[in-house]
């Protein structure tokens, strides 16, 4: 089926990435794109790192930090608008308010949203639990901040760990409550203790106490853990994950388990793909969702071409790339995490506090991390391919 009409749903990294992937593949149709933001394409990451440092526009770059180019693929932007539904026989998304857009191929990058310990009666966390996903959140969120106000920041993950990092930054009391040891699930014990380490010393109070819930009353909020212990703040800020946006799929049998899995070329369908946070690909580790924004670019540029040639595109490979700042800690990695003990390769940098690290992993693949340490992605990428060898790894540098 020649395709002259293509609608990608969400305008987050992953749809603005299908939207120019689309196009320099040779696809000059009718392009459409709904988002329910009502902003162009914006960097989520920059939200809870420069964006975090800057209260009250005391640091004009960083109020700027999260703001992308203008987009050029030339699409219809339906903006503000939301998606309520998909009917796949005959090709229609619905949209609220009972507007529908027909469709030769449809991408679905809708994203995740923000998990919440608390939900009220309509579904919407409680205006007293803050969470980081959007620009509103972080608008919010620096507003509730200019006050220096006691914080208790809750997951002990990445972005946990960055909003722990700005307030603490911004001069507030800050405590961060963890199910587990700080970033052990994400990087491994190593590099967690280095990142909670560095916290510690900078101040930030670490409660490691099992699951925790929110209980509020009039005289605000308490977070409440696994043993009874009881944590009062002016403010409280949960970060503990995401969750896929589809429930506007439901019905379509494009859901299976609850998850969209897509194939090595981000198929659902010959007429539909998907890609981003709310796709489960295909790797040499099993069907994985990895929410990160170079996964989602990776991602939807497959997806892009696999709609579009089908058989003839060529399958995903996926090398994790994360990246993340906090406590004075900058940390680039490639690879798959998290690492187990050491790492069996480190060379120091020029500052006391930088280095770069390799793990080797038993199918002979690796994961290389630059701490501090200045060296390019591409070059970061090659390390986490070459071989155990001290000597070889020194020759690439």
């Amino acid at each position: 089926m020649t395709m002259r009409r293509i609608v990608v749903v969400g305008n987050g990294i992953a749809g603005l990435t299908a939207c120019d992937s689309l196009r320099a593949a040779g696809f000059d149709g009718d392009l459409t794109v709904v988002g329910d933001e009502r902003h162009q394409p914006y960097s989520r990451p920059a939200l809870s790192k420069a964006l975090l440092h800057s209260v009250n526009g005391s640091n004009a770059d960083a109020l700027q930090a999260h703001e992308l180019p203008e987009p050029g693929h030339g699409a219809s932007e339906l903006l503000g608008v939301s998606v309520t539904g998909l009917d796949v026989d005959s090709r229609l998304v619905h949209l609220d308010g009972g507007d529908e857009l027909p469709y030769d191929g449809l991408v679905i990058a809708s994203g995740s949203r923000a998990r919440r310990l608390r939900e009220g009666a309509q579904g919407k966390g409680s205006s007293r639990e803050l969470t980081l996903r959007t620009i509103e959140d972080a608008i919010l969120l620096r507003e509730r901040l200019a006050s220096r106000p006691s914080v208790v920041v809750i997951g002990g993950g990445p972005l946990g760990m960055e909003v722990a990092s700005g307030c603490l930054h911004l001069g507030c009391e800050v405590t961060l409550v963890s199910d587990g040891k700080p970033l052990a699930r994400q990087l491994g014990d190593y590099l967690g203790h280095m990142f909670t380490s560095s916290a510690i010393r900078q101040g930030l109070r670490v409660v490691v106490g099992g699951k925790a819930r929110l209980m509020e009353s009039d005289a605000g909020t308490r977070v409440v853990l696994a043993d009874g212990t009881e944590l009062e703040a002016d403010l409280v800020v949960t970060a503990v994950g995401d969750e896929p946006n589809t429930d506007w799929l439901a019905g379509t049998r494009l859901l299976v388990d609850g998850a969209l899995r897509v194939d090595t070329r981000g198929r659902l369908r010959s007429d539909i793909v998907a890609a981003g946070d709310v796709a489960f690909f295909p790797g040499s580790r099993g069907v994985r969702r990895v929410p990160l924004w170079t996964s989602a670019i990776d991602q939807a540029k497959a997806a892009a071409v696999g709609l579009l040639k089908g058989d003839a595109a060529p399958e995903f490979t996926f090398q994790p790339y994360f990246w993340t700042e906090a406590f004075g800690l900058s940390l680039k990695s490639v690879g798959f995490t998290p690492m187990v003990g050491a790492p069996d390769y480190c060379e120091p940098g020029e500052d006391s506090d930088s280095m770069l690290l390799r793990w080797e992993d038993k199918d002979g693949s690796g994961t290389a991390v630059a701490i501090n340490y200045r060296i390019p992605v591409p070059k970061l990428r090659r390390l986490a391919d070459a071989g155990p060898s001290p000597r070889t790894l020194a020759h690439m540098m």
